[in-house]
């Protein structure tokens, strides 16, 4: 299990400016296997502590923050994000380059946070625990971003470390995909798992 960022974790604004470059290089490394297309428009991006590390720290660069109750408060924000050691977790994007073509299809595709679910070989499925911050649709829309969980059974993650096939999905009635991860998506996120 991964423990929670603390303010001992974070570099200072100074600092961080100084390492930025060769930080954001290693996260955009790590994320490479760490990211999964369900079909041509809803992608996960999984989170973990590093990925989370880097979200807080250039959050408190962007927004020039470095005394200690922000620093707490960014900290209190995305530490949530980061798995627990039982479960995945990740943010899931709505991705049209189309402004308006964005718009219809939100408005299409409400609810469709509800419907995305793994699954480990021939377990059952498992669906998404989403947005537990916030409600992030409405009556008219979803939203193009979400933040998902999916809790592991501890014999889901046995089958994950003898090899099993980790797939993921959606079944909404207008966006229905699947598909299995790659070897090293799956070595990827197992690590998560501690």
């Amino acid at each position: 299990m991964a423990a929670p960022l603390d303010r001992s974790d974070l570099m200072s604004l100074e600092l961080y400016a100084e390492a930025r470059d060769r930080f954001r290089a290693n996260v955009l490394e790590h994320k490479r296997h760490r990211r999964v297309a369900i079909g041509p428009h809803l992608f996960l991006y999984f989170e973990n502590r590093l990925t989370i590390q880097y979200q807080v720290q250039e959050m408190l660069r962007i927004e020039k923050i470095f005394e200690a109750a922000g620093i707490t408060e960014e900290l209190d924000t995305y530490n949530p994000l980061i798995p627990s050691g039982s479960n995945l977790k990740a943010t899931a994007m709505l991705e049209y380059q189309d402004v308006d073509v964005r718009k219809r299809q939100l408005a299409l595709l409400r609810g469709i946070e509800d419907l995305v679910w793994l699954q480990v070989d021939d377990f059952d499925r498992v669906y998404a625990i989403s947005n537990e911050d916030l409600e992030r649709s409405n009556e008219e829309k979803t939203s193009a971003v979400h933040f998902m969980r999916f809790e592991f059974d501890p014999e889901m993650i046995m089958a994950l470390r003898g090899g099993g096939v980790l797939k993921f999905g959606c079944q909404h009635e207008f966006y229905t995909h699947s598909m299995a991860v790659r070897a090293e998506v799956r070595q990827a996120l197992l690590a998560d798992f501690g």
